[in-house]
């Protein structure tokens, strides 16, 4: 698998309207390790994941295959951002204590990229993947998403989208796993926030590349029958499926 990139394009609107994951999250990560010397988050996108280990590591590595990607990234003293593609790291062998590939496995080559993790990892350290399905907010606006998503852009869905929505058959984990606790996304968004969050979305930009429509409009006048007021914040809930296992 070459490195696609569907995402460059928009970098700024991905890095504004892409959710942060919970703080509980990396806290618990962190209780599994040995060490907390290094962690490496790998297809950091703008480096969601990244900020959010930086309170339990000593210093982060946090890699892209995409440069425009890193462009956008969030900063921080501890992090050092690097382009490189996950398969072909560049890293010292044996250095990192903990690995993290926040909703992006289903882009990666797994058959090159785990003898890859395995080089990179510390005996005993832990390797984190997860993804988060689609999102709720109410029973009318969600089925107008998911209308949207199957119908609309549906056939514009990369195939390793695909894989990400079926994560626990089709994403192979050859490592001990540990059981984890479940975790849940959650943000305050008003429509506009939230149809920036959809504009991301691959099948969206693949959709206005092959077409020359933006889909947006109209979605936007279907949410506004509901969403009465642009400014309104409604709470918009993602759960996130892992898999983590010790190398």
């Amino acid at each position: 698998m070459s490195f696609k990139d569907h995402f460059s394009l928009n970098s700024k609107e991905y890095s504004l309207y892409r959710p942060k994951y919970p703080d509980s999250l990396f806290e618990y990560l962190s209780t599994l390790v040995n060490e907390h010397e290094l962690a490496w988050d790998c297809a950091t996108g703008n480096g969601q994941a990244a900020i959010g280990l930086v309170p339990f590591f000593k210093s982060v590595i946090a890699t892209d295959a995409s440069s425009n990607q890193l462009e956008f990234a969030i900063k921080d003293p501890k992090i050092s951002y690097k382009t490189a593609l996950a398969e072909e790291s560049g890293l010292k062998s044996h250095s990192v204590d903990l690995l993290t590939v926040a909703t992006a496995i289903h882009w990666l080559d797994t058959d090159r990229f785990y003898p890859e993790v395995k080089r990179i990892l510390k005996p005993g350290s832990i390797i984190a993947l997860w993804v988060y399905d689609h999102c709720r907010i109410s029973e009318e606006i969600d089925k107008i998403s998911k209308d949207y998503s199957e119908n609309v852009v549906g056939e514009y869905w990369p195939i390793e989208n695909r894989k990400a929505w079926n994560f626990e058959e089709s994403v192979d984990f050859p490592f001990e796993k540990i059981n984890s606790p479940e975790f849940m996304l959650k943000v305050n968004w008003s429509l506009d926030e939230y149809l920036k969050y959809l504009y991301t979305w691959s099948s969206t930009q693949n959709y206005i590349a092959k077409t020359g429509n933006d889909p947006i409009e109209e979605l936007q006048r279907k949410f506004g029958n509901i969403w009465k007021d642009n400014n309104e914040k409604k709470e918009v809930i993602w759960k996130l499926v892992m898999k983590v296992g010790r190398v």
